[in-house]
């Protein structure tokens, strides 16, 4: 890890990360969610920002929930990690509460292992790693990881399909808050192949950890290969740092937007993984490996049964 990255030691107390969170107002059965997320409108619809966004006095009144929902996503997407105006953080808390109540969520540990997935596969880590394909937003781990930018702000475009955006959009405001604190603690843009963590918030996940993998514009290089088995490792060493964090759920870092094609990514998550596993038995219980697409899933399935003849 290059030695500019701010340590764990060095901003973990500014972020109370070993507090558990507690929201300001827990889910109200009897509230109706439209109801919060006007009100969310009405408090940050004084801010600049909110006009960038598209709202304009009396406009959640002239739209149906869904519309209104997305843009308060929006309102929060491009809002910087500023205070929320007074009673904000009660309605949003109440909001978000409810929201991940009504998901659907995959418990982590019951996860079958790539040992049940793929008993033909030659994977060393099989015993201890996992596949799973769906919204790392609904995954019940100790720790998911977030496919960050160098700002590690999280996303500022409205409705972005990427990872950083819906992580930032689950969790609520308080995850950019802390990205915030980090980076103003670290005082320069977050490197490739380190990562940070925070609280989870309001996903079913304690914590995130962010992590900035490699661009790849052009051929790949082994120098990509090399930043993003780095991105994973680094990720992997920092859950080791926090006590009781027993299981990790990694995204496809770098496959998005930066570009990495996806079954060299897999291969060398997989292969960083096992290296990992092998050289610290008994930290972690589960390495999941969360993918997205049908094409995210595949690029893993061609890395695992790599090799292995058709009987």
């Amino acid at each position: 890890m290059p030695s500019t990255a701010l340590p764990l030691d060095a901003y973990g107390t500014a972020i109370a990360l070993a507090e558990p969170f507690r929201p300001g107002a827990r889910h109200a059965p009897a509230t109706r969610p439209a109801d919060q997320i006007r009100e969310a409108l009405d408090l940050l619809g004084e801010e600049p920002t909110a006009v960038r966004a598209g709202w304009r006095p009396g406009a959640a009144d002239r739209l149906d929930d869904a519309a209104a929902r997305r843009l308060l996503r929006a309102v929060l997407t491009v809002r910087g990690p500023d205070p929320l105006p007074a009673g904000a953080a009660r309605v949003l808390d109440a909001l978000l509460a409810g929201e991940r109540l009504a998901r659907d969520t995959t418990d982590a540990a019951s996860l079958p292992t790539l040992r049940d997935t793929f008993p033909a596969a030659a994977y060393p880590a099989a015993e201890r790693t996992a596949l799973w394909q769906g919204d790392i937003t609904t995954l019940a781990a100790d720790a998911v990881v977030n496919a960050a930018n160098s700002a590690l702000l999280g996303c500022f475009v409205p409705m972005h399909p990427c990872i950083d955006n819906a992580i930032h959009a689950a969790a609520g405001p308080r995850l950019r808050a802390d990205c915030h604190t980090i980076m103003s603690l670290q005082g320069h843009p977050e490197p490739t192949g380190t990562a940070k963590i925070t609280r989870g918030y309001h996903l079913p996940a304690r914590y995130v950890l962010h992590t900035v993998g490699p661009i790849v514009d052009g051929p790949l290089l082994p120098q990509h290969e090399q930043a993003l088995a780095v991105s994973y490792l680094a990720c992997l060493d920092l859950a080791a740092e926090v006590d009781g964090l027993r299981t990790v759920a990694l995204c496809g870092i770098s496959t998005g937007v930066f570009g990495y094609p996806r079954t060299p990514a897999a291969r060398t998550a997989l292969d960083a993984v096992a290296d990992w596993l092998a050289r610290h038995p008994g930290r972690l219980d589960r390495v999941i490996f969360n993918v997205y697409t049908d094409d995210d899933r595949a690029a893993y399935v061609r890395a695992l049964t790599e090799g292995i003849q058709p009987r």
